[in-house]
């Protein structure tokens, strides 16, 4: 700002006890600023409150309460206002703890000169807006991306209904039809609608993942594990997965089952979905132990395995470890988003031709 440039829009307060800091203050700047002053905390708050200002200045020594201790009381009701300190020389420890406790954006010392003051109101301002603008895009983007997740969310549902129906169109018709050109058609045709059912499954997984609370209840892993096989022969149409379990619980087990379901959904899937081609069945190898507060959990296969430099890689958003047979890449990372929400922890271990085997760690909150 330059000479006698009036910006008005600028609302300032200053709070002094003494009124003659205060008549000065309204004689220099109120030529380009709106100015407003009280000599108590109280009368500043309820300026505040009704004024909305944008920057407030306050002097540190006060008979009832100092400048800092009115910041730190202002900034719990009132966070936007941008706070200046005016302070003496001699004030150094209170300028200190204003500043590290983030209460003030900065000071300045008496005998203030109105062109410090200026050049403070001006920046302030500026960083006021910016807080403001920045805001607003934040609350923007908020809007946006759960508009956005509750599109995908429905849009993948309605995918759901008549995926279903196409692939239980094929398999029946592939019952009446002999045509071995047709027949492979149609298994081609199938293939291509379960990929992108577990593509639309994954979707679905994903949202809930992110969304749902996290909610603790009693597990009993045999119940879930054939539950989970359920699903999954019945989603991919076949039994083409053999499950060895070896549970042993000595405490009750507490978890969120929800989220839990998904892990040894996708994992189990990835076990079906990578076994090796001469692998007429995939087999799935679960054991599981409680004990205590803590219980482990170890998913393996005897699948086509992993490369060892990918093996920090698997679990990154669409991240394809095979070309052949290969997903979206989203399986891995919704179990690990899923774990992070539970407080639990995976590793993994694998070789091309040997199989992999995932151990998670999981918390108990039965204890």
């Amino acid at each position: 700002m330059t000479g006698l440039e009036s910006k008005k829009h600028i609302k300032v307060l200053y709070l002094d006890d003494e009124e003659n800091n205060l008549r000065s203050f309204q004689a220099a700047f109120r030529r380009y600023y709106t100015i407003f002053t009280a000599k108590t905390s109280e009368d500043a708050f309820k300026i505040v409150k009704a004024e909305q200002p944008q920057v407030i200045f306050s002097d540190q020594r006060m008979p009832v309460t100092t400048g800092v201790e009115f910041f730190n009381a202002l900034r719990q009701v009132f966070p936007d206002p941008i706070r200046i300190l005016i302070t003496g020389f001699t004030d150094v420890n209170a300028i200190i703890d204003a500043i590290n406790k983030g209460h003030v954006y900065r000071y300045i010392t008496k005998p203030w000169s109105d062109a410090e003051i200026k050049v403070a109101v001006e920046n302030a301002y500026d960083l006021y807006c910016t807080r403001t603008e920045l805001s607003e895009k934040v609350v923007e983007l908020e809007k946006l991306n759960h508009e956005l997740n509750r599109f995908i969310y429905s849009a993948s549902h309605d995918l759901r209904s008549p995926l279903a129906t196409i692939l239980g169109l094929v398999r029946v018709a592939r019952l009446e039809v002999a045509e071995e050109t047709a027949l492979e058609y149609f298994s081609k045709v199938e293939h291509s609608v379960q990929r992108l059912d577990l593509l639309v499954n994954h979707i679905i997984d994903y949202y809930k993942n992110a969304k749902a609370e996290e909610q603790h209840s009693r597990v009993d892993l045999d119940e879930l594990l054939e539950d989970v096989m359920e699903n999954v022969r019945s989603d991919r149409g076949s039994a083409d997965a053999q499950l060895d379990t070896d549970i042993e619980v000595e405490a009750p087990f507490f978890t969120d089952e929800f989220r839990l379901r998904i892990i040894l959904t996708h994992l189990i899937t990835n076990a079906i979905k990578f076994r090796k081609p001469e692998q007429d069945q995939a087999r799935v190898h679960v054991r599981f132990r409680c004990k205590g507060d803590r219980a482990q959990l170890v998913v393996k296969d005897e699948g086509m395995g992993i490369f060892q430099d990918h093996l920090q890689k698997v679990f990154h958003m669409f991240f394809k470890s095979s070309t052949e047979r290969s997903g979206a890449g989203l399986g891995l990372y919704i179990v690990k988003e899923a774990l992070d929400k539970m407080k639990g922890s995976i590793e993994v271990d694998s070789s091309p031709g040997k199989g992999t085997e995932f151990a998670i760690t999981l918390p108990n909150f039965y204890v």
